[in-house]
């Protein structure tokens, strides 16, 4: 099942989608929402598969919705005005539906939406249990202080010459003297060498997109050396 919520100022549009949705099996609504201040409030408490959004609403329009939340959700946009259609695949929506909207046209926008999450479903990694004895944590000397790293935080480690940047949820990276290699062999199962200068975490990857990786809206090189044995471990 695709979770989803619906987003639309206007009253009959939401009835019409929220009979559209009951219409295909595969989709589930969490919510409709009047409002992007009443939807924003469910989305960043439930990460939901997809949203279906209005643009043009008062005071916070569908695309600042999208833009406002901490992570990339799947979208489509149901509106009455064609002319934000060239905005809307910019920020990567799946579709752009211009109302009056017909069955047959949402049911495609639904089906393409299932594929793509179904896909991006596939690519994720099953969690590998963790021996008992492995590190939950480690310590990194940065600038004059040793700082404590949740190892489950860690999102990609860059390397620099000498040094590396270890990427977490935070907004800075943290800068230490070390290698790659080195500091490889502190990290878990979940993480593998995908070029010469990054590391990342599987558990972390947004999208695979043929040579590239993205993780936090970064893009990550695959190097054509690494890149066999990557495809193996996300059993590609």
């Amino acid at each position: 099942m695709i979770s989803c919520i619906i987003i639309d100022d206007e009253p009959l549009a939401l009835e019409l989608l929220e009979d559209f949705i009951s219409k295909i099996d595969f989709l589930n609504l969490i919510a409709s929402c009047s409002n992007g201040f009443e939807a924003t409030n469910i989305l960043h408490s439930n990460k939901v598969d997809l949203i279906f959004t209005d643009i043009e609403m008062p005071n916070f329009s569908g695309i600042d919705i999208i833009k406002s939340l901490d992570y990339n959700p799947h979208f489509i946009f149901t509106t009455a005005y064609s002319h934000y259609a060239v905005e809307g695949f910019n920020l990567n929506a799946i579709d752009y539906l211009v109302k009056p909207i017909p069955f047959h046209r949402f049911l495609k926008a639904a089906t393409r939406a299932q594929s793509i999450i179904t896909e991006k479903q596939e690519f994720a990694t099953p969690s590998i249990e963790k021996p008992s004895n492995e590190q939950e944590f480690i310590f990194v000397k940065s600038e004059y202080e040793n700082l404590k790293v949740n190892i489950n935080d860690i999102r990609y480690i860059e390397g620099l010459k000498d040094y590396i940047k270890i990427y977490t949820h935070k907004e800075k990276p943290i800068l230490t003297l070390n290698s790659l290699k080195k500091f490889e062999e502190k990290l878990s199962n979940n993480f593998i060498r995908v070029h010469k200068s990054f590391i990342v975490s599987l558990n972390h990857i947004h999208s695979v997109q043929r040579n590239r990786i993205v993780i936090d809206e970064k893009w990550i090189p695959i190097g054509i050396s690494y890149k066999t044995e990557f495809l193996k471990r996300i059993d590609f």
